[in-house]
């Protein structure tokens, strides 16, 4: 029996959050031509902490008046955000290559100090969920239709899309009457079997014959240069300085496969909270998001988020909520130059260059005194020196010990 007591509410929240019949926007580029167009509906069930160690399950539905406010249209890459309530958030990334394109993530934010969605809730900031989409493989210039329901869960939050009819790079600005259909959506053809008449003919005997394919060549993996740092700050906002920053330059192993993250261009989102902060970086390929949490002495690492696609076309989607990383103490940064790696999940596997963070207490909007890693400190060069010490007098105990069973060897043979 789970430690915390839960109950469900379904929220009917008149003017706020009505039961929609489809939420319908359009974004336009700088030319103000039609880029990018959408109507779905979606849902959401998210459990949050109440009074007494108890939790409470809130559902409701995304409503039919939202703002497109930093929604953007590129070439390669577009995005679309949706604003509604006090403070909540669902957006989508959309990136294309070649003739197809795809959702790469979807990122819901909620903010708990809304009292009219999240009744008795102990905390009072902004919750971030990254979760990777099942809309891949749909061709340029036809619309994406889905009315099936899709469950996408995460950790307290599950989202339900359905009856989605989406088409992004919209191009002669006007909505395509192609379709591509998600797989739940395509019927399925039962083949009757054919049955067949007797043959009068004699066979031709058969020969059995193998054909042994050649081996593959195997590529070596080329070694890739020190990933260029990034430098990213989240605000409050637009008239206050900096409450979460940092530098770093990150690699990410999938699998047998490392690449490297790319800040040129990075989208950065985020909040920053009493005990909870959060930093969202999202390129054209890759969406990674750290959460840092702290117990008003120090501050950690506690989870980590990635979905994205490999070099190879591969898509992958990670996270461990249960990480204590780069830990110093609140008000102070963690700083670590040197090269960094981390076993994230069993596929996945983080690499940190020159890495400064600060995810609380920041004045000013610059880092506060570091706190260095093991690696960086004037002690690290003791590792070898004792490491050389011990097996030193490891070498001279077992010489001595030597030394002493051959002296009693000879004495033994002496005669009496």
């Amino acid at each position: 029996m789970s430690r915390y007591a839960t109950f469900v509410l379904f929220l009917t929240l008149g003017i706020a959050f009505q039961l929609s019949h489809g939420t319908e926007v359009t974004v336009v580029d700088k030319d103000n031509q039609l880029c990018l167009f959408a109507n779905l509906m979606v849902n959401f069930s998210v459990s949050y902490e109440v009074a007494d160690n108890k939790s409470a399950t809130v559902e409701f539905e995304l409503p039919t008046k939202v703002t497109t406010d930093e929604s953007t249209c590129g070439a390669t890459s577009s995005t679309l955000k949706l604003n509604f309530g006090e403070g909540h958030s669902w957006s989508v990334n959309f990136t294309i290559n070649g003739k197809m394109y795809q959702a790469d993530t979807i990122i819901f934010s909620y903010n708990l100090s809304d009292t009219t969605v999240f009744p008795n809730s102990v905390l009072n900031e902004t919750e971030t969920v990254a979760v990777k989409p099942r809309i891949t493989d749909v061709g340029v210039d036809t619309c994406y239709s889905c009315k099936s329901k899709d469950m996408i869960e995460a950790d307290k939050v599950n989202q339900t899309l359905w009856n989605v009819l989406i088409q992004a790079f919209v191009s002669n600005n006007r909505t395509s009457e192609n379709i591509t259909s998600c797989p739940a959506d395509v019927p399925t053809t039962t083949v009757a079997p054919t049955t067949h008449a007797p043959s009068t003919t004699t066979a031709a005997p058969v020969t059995n014959s193998t054909t042994i394919a050649p081996s593959p060549t195997t590529t070596p993996t080329p070694t890739l240069p020190t990933p260029t740092t990034g430098k990213y700050s989240i605000k409050h906002d637009e008239n206050s300085t900096a409450c979460l920053i940092a530098n770093i330059g990150l690699r990410i192993g999938f699998k047998q496969e490392e690449m490297n993250f790319d800040p040129n261009g990075t989208k950065v989102s985020g909040s920053c909270g009493v005990n909870s902060s959060e930093l969202i970086l999202m390129s054209n390929t890759m969406t990674i998001m750290l959460t840092f949490t702290n117990d008003t002495k120090k501050f950690r690492l506690h989870a980590l988020n990635i979905t994205g696609k490999t070099s190879s076309g591969v898509l992958f989607s990670e996270a461990n909520t249960n990480l204590s990383l780069w830990e110093a103490a609140v008000g102070t940064s963690y700083m670590c130059n040197k090269e960094q790696n981390y076993t994230i999940t069993s596929p996945l596997a983080l690499y940190t260059f020159d890495l400064q963070v600060q995810p609380f207490g920041v004045k000013n909007g610059v880092f506060s005194t570091a706190e260095e890693c093991f690696l960086d400190s004037d002690l690290s060069f003791l590792v070898p020196i004792a490491v050389g010490v011990a097996l030193s007098f490891l070498i001279i105990l077992v010489l001595i010990s030597y030394l002493i069973g051959r002296r009693k060897s000879r004495t033994g043979y002496q005669s009496v």
